[in-house]
């Protein structure tokens, strides 16, 4: 392969030892990138890491370098699906997904941001089997295979949206799965039969540390969400922000960045973000409870 070293997995575990350096211009060929363990993993993701951002994205080396850097985090997500064993659900399934978020996580890290990459990608991954478990509680029996396909298609969406920068068509997706069109559509009514559980719903018998709900798992409630519940009405209040309020608001809610984060992007504290968030939801809220700007 072009501008890598061939070697074995046990290699790749040695390298990230220390024991046997390599050309810092090239990747290690991985022949089996899951039998990494996850210790050596953590050092050879940062080689990877480094190579991935001056790699041209859609090069055979840059797939390679990603699709590397996807197998040998899947522990990750393996650690983040055993947390929800409890709910029920197949483990296949909650793996399947937490994985669309280790993607996310792997197209969104950089080294510049000096944090390990396991500390970044768990909130991805854990976002990502949260949200899968608040949108497939199914209201009618759907088939098994309907089932698969919708997780099938929420990772080929995602896929195709990062490498193409837009919605995929359905003849992409199509494509990409291996699947006919109509069953492509088939499969995203099926993502429509479900409904929301209570967040009071027993998921565990109750025992000496009390009895566990679907609420202990999904996160705390999210003041800003109140945002969303008529975008007819926002969209004229967000327009009337001014550029910097509008890249705050653009990078919380839209690309879910941490307010370090975006403190980092805007050259202020993390705490200035927190009061500028808070005025300007505060702000949003007002107009949205006046009658004179709804009318």
């Amino acid at each position: 392969m072009d501008g890598m070293t061939a070697v074995t997995a046990g290699e790749a575990t040695a390298t990230a030892r220390g024991t046997k350096p390599l050309d810092g211009t090239e990747l290690p060929v991985i022949d089996d990138p899951s039998l990494i363990r996850p210790k050596d993993a953590r050092d050879l993701s940062r080689q990877f890491f480094g190579r991935l951002a001056v790699l041209e994205e859609g090069t055979r080396e840059y797939q390679y370098a990603r699709n590397t850097l996807i197998e040998m985090n899947l522990s990750l997500v393996r650690y983040a699906a055993s947390r929800f064993r409890s709910r029920g659900d197949s483990m296949e399934d909650i793996v399947q997904v937490g994985t669309i978020g280790l993607i996310k996580a792997i197209d969104r890290f950089e080294l510049s941001r000096e944090v390990e990459f396991t500390s970044f990608a768990v909130p991805y991954i854990v976002g990502e089997i949260k949200r899968f478990f608040r949108d497939t509680s199914w209201a009618v029996h759907v088939p098994r295979r309907l089932q698969e396909a919708r997780v099938e298609l929420a990772k080929a969406t995602e896929e195709l949206r990062t490498r193409l920068g837009r919605t995929p068509t359905t003849r992409e997706l199509a494509a990409l799965m291996s699947l006919a069109e109509e069953e492509v559509i088939e499969a995203r009514k099926a993502a429509n039969c479900y409904n929301s559980s209570s967040l009071d719903a027993a998921l565990a018998p109750e025992g000496e540390n009390g009895e566990s709900v679907l609420a202990d798992f999904i996160g705390e409630d999210d003041r800003s969400l109140e945002l969303v519940e008529d975008l007819h009405s926002l969209a004229p209040l967000i327009a009337g922000l001014d550029e910097r309020e509008r890249r705050i608001i653009h990078l919380r809610f839209v690309e879910e960045r941490t307010q370090a984060d975006i403190g980092e992007l805007l050259g202020i504290s993390q705490m200035h973000v927190s009061r500028l968030i808070g005025r300007i939801i505060k702000r949003l809220r007002a107009g949205l409870l006046d009658d004179s700007l709804s009318a």
